[in-house]
This record gives C-alpha cells, sequence and structure tokens, in this order.
C-alpha cells in the first residue's frame, strides 16, 4: 500500500471555486429593489430611498429663494414660462397663509397645494382657539410634522416638495422670520436660504453677498441677483414678493423687474468690461 503523493492529491480531487449562480444574483437584486420601493424599511447603510427620491423631486423643481432683511422678508421663485391661453394667476409659487406669514415652494405643485391647504386651515384654527395668530415657528414645526409622518407610514409617499415659510410674529408686529422644511420632516430657521433647481449654486452666491441687517432696496436686489446668477431668460420668468411689519405680502410688478434686472445686467456687464480693461 502506497500514499498517495500531494500531487497525485491534487489532481485526483476536484476543487472548484465558489461562483455566483444566477439565482443568487437575482436575490441580491430583489433585496435591492426592497430597501428601493418600501418606504418603511432602512436600506444597511441607512438610507430611506423614497425620502431621497422626494428629495431629488425638489432639486428638480424650480428655484425659490428667502432673503431675511433687518425689518423685512423677501421671496423670489423662478416661473414656468404659461401656455398662451393659460391664465398665470392659476399658478403661483408664493401664496399667503395668514395675512402675517406666507409660503414658497420648489416641488411638486399637486403636493405643495395639499400641505398649502392644510397649512391655512391650521392658521384659521389657532386663531379661533387662542385669538392670536401662529407664529412662524409653529406653522413650520406643524408642516414639517405632517411631512414627517409621510415617511413613516405604509401605503403613502413622502411629500414632493421644500417650503420656505416667511412671516413676522406677534401678527406682524415682530421680528421678520424665515424657516426651511424638507420633505424628511426637517424644518430649519435661515437667514437666507434656497431651495429648487440650481439651489446649490445660489446658496454659494447668497453666502458670499449676505450682509446683517440690509434694508429692503437692499435685500430685493439681493434677491434679483441671485435669480439672475441661474435664470438666464431674465425677469419675465420669476416672481418677487416683498413682507413689512404689519402688512401683507406685496408682489413686485412686471414693470418694476423688469427696470431692477435691467439696472443689475447693466451693472455686471460694466464689471466685466472694467475687469477685462484690467487684464489687457
Amino acid at each position: 500500500f502506497r500514499v498517495p503523493t500531494t500531487q497525485q492529491r491534487l489532481t485526483t480531487t476536484n476543487i472548484h471555486p465558489p461562483t455566483h449562480t444566477s439565482s443568487s444574483f437575482d436575490n441580491d437584486a430583489t433585496m435591492a429593489s426592497s430597501y428601493d420601493r418600501a418606504l418603511t424599511t432602512f436600506s444597511p447603510d441607512g438610507h430611506l430611498f423614497q425620502v431621497e427620491y422626494a428629495m431629488e423631486a425638489v432639486r428638480k423643481g424650480t428655484l425659490a429663494i428667502g432673503v431675511r432683511g433687518a425689518n423685512c422678508l423677501v421671496v423670489g421663485v423662478e416661473k414656468k414660462s404659461t401656455a398662451k391661453l393659460q391664465d398665470p394667476r392659476t399658478v403661483q409659487k408664493i401664496v399667503k397663509l395668514d395675512e402675517h406669514v406666507s409660503l414658497a415652494y420648489a416641488g411638486l405643485t399637486a403636493d405643495a397645494r395639499v400641505l398649502i391647504d392644510r397649512a391655512r386651515i391650521e392658521c384659521q384654527s389657532h386663531r379661533l382657539t387662542v385669538e392670536d395668530g401662529v407664529t412662524v415657528e409653529y406653522i413650520a414645526r406643524y408642516l414639517a410634522g405632517i411631512q414627517q409622518k409621510y415617511t413613516q407610514s405604509g401605503g403613502v409617499r413622502p411629500f414632493g416638495i421644500s417650503t420656505l415659510i416667511v412671516g413676522f410674529d406677534n401678527d406682524g408686529q415682530g421680528a421678520p422670520r424665515l424657516y426651511q422644511t424638507d420633505p424628511s420632516g426637517t424644518f430649519s430657521q435661515w437667514k437666507a436660504t434656497a431651495i429648487g433647481k440650481n439651489s446649490k449654486t445660489v446658496q454659494e452666491f447668497l453666502e458670499k453677498n449676505y450682509e446683517a441687517d440690509m434694508s429692503v432696496e437692499q435685500s430685493v436686489n439681493l434677491t434679483l441677483r441671485a435669480l439672475l446668477e441661474v435664470i438666464e431668460s431674465g425677469s419675465k420668468n420669476m416672481e418677487v414678493a416683498v413682507m413689512h411689519p404689519g402688512r401683507t405680502l406685496e408682489r413686485l410688478n412686471d414693470e418694476d423687474l423688469e427696470a431692477l434686472s435691467k439696472v443689475i445686467e447693466d451693472a455686471k456687464e460694466k464689471e466685466k468690461n472694467k475687469k477685462n480693461k484690467g487684464e489687457a
């Protein structure tokens, strides 16, 4: 009897490396798909994909900007061009919630309509119950709470919008406030911020040019300059509104927007020419 050598054992034994069968790959794809589609299930790395997709819907929505001045609030939005026979008043991205609180949004318009209606009802209910208007933080927290509920329940989907809530506390006599809510249900207070398409570029512009305690004229100017950074069609596709203490939302008319935009564009052109001459 002879003991086989190592070489003989290797050649006579079938050694095959482990391989993935088609069924194992199918199982992996099914598992990824389940995390992708299920709202209430976290992925292994801690993501809720449906919430992230809702935030992507916001990033693809039209731009909205909020700027807080010393004693004013300015909101600017990019408007989509309407059809020739469509009434443009039926498509508004800046709306009043109460006499002293307003809202702008980026994302799905139908989702925004539902949240706006619920916010308006809450404002009126609060006034009837305690005989005072809501604070801006209260209504921002309320909307964020609704958005958060739609991230942890089966059979629903998250709201595909972010909102900018602006207003004055104490029924319009308090300090100006600017809040932002997101599809995840978070809310935060800002001095100036942007949501929607190209919001990252505009946010960087605001960080460089924002100054504390700006006047109404300075706040409007900053908002228009930020909008013109990413809107090439000029004032035709933008809407700007201003809030003052004790007064309701005031929208700038098309003539004022056109005049202010022209001044800003002329100043940018002069600065560009001056820079080119300096380099030459």
